[in-house]
């Protein structure tokens, strides 16, 4: 057939390898804008590895979460674009990850744009576009008025939204 390329192939190739895509968040109060950005994340490749943020990663980020990481980590697992879910414990851990899970595309908002291009030596690297009007930090300032505190103001650990 001269070089072309069958399905028979393409579907052969894709079981011996499918192509791997990587993504990290922190999935707090999981709203429409995390589910939009991990179904295109998932298009671009066969299976979707999501690694979480720990409690203890956010507490190093300066992130308090309201759901826990367990929960967290349930959430994200129980969508159909997802393939797996890890903990992220650490930022060095990436490189390690894209190994580990053989990973071809490595996916993260544009707000993050430029900050992982160093991980292009080891994986494809892009940055998709987020969802307008939507984020966490949106939800929590419409939140804690209702509960009597604002999102600026420190909390103690155990406060939680009620």
């Amino acid at each position: 057939m001269g070089g072309q390329i069958s399905a028979l192939d393409i579907i052969v190739t894709n079981i011996i390898h499918p192509k791997n895509v990587l993504t990290y968040g922190t999935y707090d109060l999981f709203h429409v804008g995390h589910a939009r950005l991990l179904e295109r994340a998932s298009g671009l490749g066969d299976r979707l590895f999501v690694g979480v943020s720990s409690d203890s990663f956010n507490a190093i980020k300066g992130k308090e979460c309201v759901i826990p990481y367990d929960d967290r980590a349930e959430i994200v697992a129980a969508l159909r674009h997802v393939h797996h879910v890890f903990p992220e414990n650490d930022w060095e851990q990436k490189v390690e990850d894209i190994q580990r899970y053989n990973i071809d595309v490595f996916v993260m908002g544009d707000d993050w744009a430029g900050k992982f291009d160093h991980l292009k030596a080891h994986c494809e690297v892009v940055y998709l576009p987020r969802t307008e009007g939507i984020s966490t930090t949106s939800l929590k300032d419409r939140l804690y008025p209702l509960s009597g505190s604002s999102a600026d103001e420190p909390r103690p650990a155990s406060a939680k939204l009620r």
